[in-house]
């Protein structure tokens, strides 16, 4: 008798929900954008939840989320199709195990057939409103994802109220509301870095001895660099002695498939000159960020646009586009101008030539930097889990 009350006690906790089961096994090796929202995510998040994983992170997630249970997951998982199979196929029973109200999909895609109330984020509506810049497959998949995973999702959540707009006009109407989350800014990371720190960035990216003007960004069509490279040449060749010393361009981020930044880079010569850095380690980011002249981010449309966010943190003038949701992070702390070459070059230009500009931008940058939390992120995204566990839409 004792032991059948202690099994169905037993089974009454299994069967009651407890916390969100959080999809991580989509995000990559490089901390890239996605990846940066999760980790600052998760580490915000309070309650119990689960961080589904691939095995290689298990000891990140660990670290980032103490509270969390960290289910490392096989490393066969790791190409993107047998991600996804373990997506529709294991998550769901994952889930079921671990006894969660709610499994939270980070990056558009969610498992089709399961009974838990499912929660998904969108990043940005480019796939729709400017398809050019994704490869014709990476189009056709995430559109599809889209539409379906916006019928099936009891919640979605997007970075920003021009994304939802954006969507909105793409996707079937029926849908759940689309909640915005703003990204934050990690304040011990992102913030005005010491001299000292500056020195380290520039000596370690082979930056020292001169000024240089900043990207940081998956280079990728919609980042637009090839224009950022042809607007600096124009730059450097209409120079101005009294401006100072000519400053390098600097590209940092990871290679993504644009095919068109070595052309532009080979056409490049003296006084000019472009350092493609790849990826850069966070602990210099602060220095390579706030210690640029301008840090120029001229992308084709956004979905929020962290780099911009981060860049203002670290007291850095920005020059970015009207594109999507820029303005929503920039304000009047930046500077704007088209996504051409010579809108670039104009927008450049203004910056480099005026200090007192350039100074007021940084003061703003700064100031309005402080908008944006990411411990507010998570409460939002936690009122969402709580809402769709409770049965609201």
């Amino acid at each position: 008798m004792a032991s059948s009350r202690a099994a169905r006690a037993a089974a009454s906790v299994e069967a009651r929900p407890a916390g969100v089961l959080v999809d991580a096994t989509a995000i990559p090796a490089d901390r890239g954008g996605v990846g940066r929202y999760l980790d600052e995510l998760v580490a915000q998040l309070d309650g119990p939840f689960v961080i589904a994983c691939q095995a290689r992170d298990a000891v990140h997630y660990r670290e980032l989320a103490p509270s969390a249970t960290v289910l490392p997951q096989h490393p066969r998982i790791q190409s993107v199709a047998r991600r996804l199979l373990w997506e529709q196929l294991s998550l769901p029973r994952l889930a079921r195990r671990s006894g969660v109200s709610v499994i939270f999909s980070p990056h558009y895609t969610l498992p089709v057939l399961s009974r838990k109330k499912r929660v998904v984020t969108f990043h940005d509506a480019t796939f729709f409103s400017d398809p050019g810049v994704h490869t014709p497959t990476k189009g056709r998949f995430f559109r599809a994802w889209i539409r379906l995973s916006s019928r099936l999702a009891d919640a979605v959540v997007v970075p920003s109220i021009a994304t939802a707009s954006e969507l909105a006009r793409y996707i079937p109407r029926d849908v759940p509301r689309f909640d915005v989350a703003y990204h934050g800014v990690d304040r011990a990371r992102f913030h005005e870095p010491t001299r000292a720190e500056v020195e380290v960035a520039a000596t370690t990216l082979g930056l020292d001895g001169a000024p240089w003007i900043a990207f940081l960004g998956t280079v990728e069509p919609r980042k637009n660099v090839p224009s950022l490279v042809a607007a600096y040449r124009e730059l450097v060749a209409d120079w101005q002695s009294d401006w100072g010393p000519v400053p390098a361009l600097a590209i940092a981020g990871g290679r993504g498939w644009e095919t068109g930044l070595d052309a532009e880079v080979a056409r490049t010569a003296p006084p000019a000159s472009v350092h493609v850095l790849g990826f850069i380690d966070l602990e210099i980011m602060r220095g390579f960020l706030g210690g640029a002249t301008v840090v120029s981010y001229p992308s084709l449309g956004e979905g929020f646009g962290l780099p911009v966010l981060e860049a203002m943190a670290c007291g850095a003038p920005v020059l970015t586009t009207r594109r999507l949701a820029l303005p929503e992070v920039g304000g009047d702390a930046v500077a704007y101008s088209e996504p051409d070459s010579s809108s670039i070059s104009d927008g450049l230009r203004a910056l480099v030539s005026d200090p007192v500009l350039r100074e007021r931008l940084a003061t703003r940058g700064i100031e309005r930097s402080k908008r944006f939390s990411w411990r507010e992120s998570a409460k939002t995204h936690q009122a969402v889990f709580a809402r769709v566990t409770n049965g609201k839409v």
